[in-house]
């Protein structure tokens, strides 16, 4: 099983997922891309989209491609079920979510707090929805959360990455003798080197 898992205010439909869907397509193989809008992004929270992703998973072998978000709960995933053997990762959002906490101006943060939501533009929708601050009481349960798995990774990171530092991936690398980082000259869509990404994938 071969399973993609986008990544935040993204969707099924996005550029990354149709570009895998067809190269697998073209081998003769079946990826399975879920939707973690189900249920609606506003009550989107990352125990939500671990359940949605794990109610996939079968007995037989699993390698996860995770996107950006996906990346990072593609690593919580492994954690859990054994039966994932391998991962794939693009600009994975590691030591999520205290990156990007730490980047929320603390005003914001409370404004959000107090209203209750927070308007997130939405990639696939393409206009602001209200994402409701249960996100971030949810999150926070993951903090400091440590991969202990080794198993065959494939990291790929843009060196022009504006929203996850490629030292995230550098350092994650550094330590894992199973995991390997490609690092392209591209920013965090990845968008310029997918078929790049396709080769090394094969």
């Amino acid at each position: 099983m071969h399973l993609y898992l986008h990544g935040f205010a993204s969707g099924a439909n996005s550029r990354k997922a149709n570009f895998f869907l067809n190269r697998y397509a073209q081998q003769g193989l079946q990826l399975v891309v879920p939707d973690f809008n189900s249920g609606g992004f506003t009550d989107f929270t990352i125990s939500r989209q671990l359940a949605q992703a794990a109610s996939y998973l079968t007995d037989e072998p699993a390698t996860l491609i995770g996107s950006s978000l996906g990346g990072w709960v593609s690593l919580l995933l492994a954690e859990k079920y054994p039966q994932i053997e391998r991962l794939i990762l693009l600009a994975p959002a590691l030591g999520f979510p205290q990156p990007w906490l730490s980047r929320l101006d603390p005003v914001a943060l409370q404004t959000w707090q107090t209203a209750g939501f927070w308007p997130v533009y939405h990639y696939i929708e393409k206009q602001q929805i209200p994402l409701a601050y249960n996100f971030v009481l949810d999150a926070q349960q993951y903090l400091q959360k440590e991969f202990r798995r080794s198993l065959p990774t494939l990291i790929f990171h843009g060196i022009k990455d504006e929203v996850v530092p490629i030292e995230l991936s550098r350092d994650y690398a550094a330590s894992r003798s199973m995991v390997t980082l490609h690092e392209l000259d591209s920013d965090h869509s990845l968008g310029n080197v997918l078929p790049k990404i396709w080769q090394e994938m094969q």
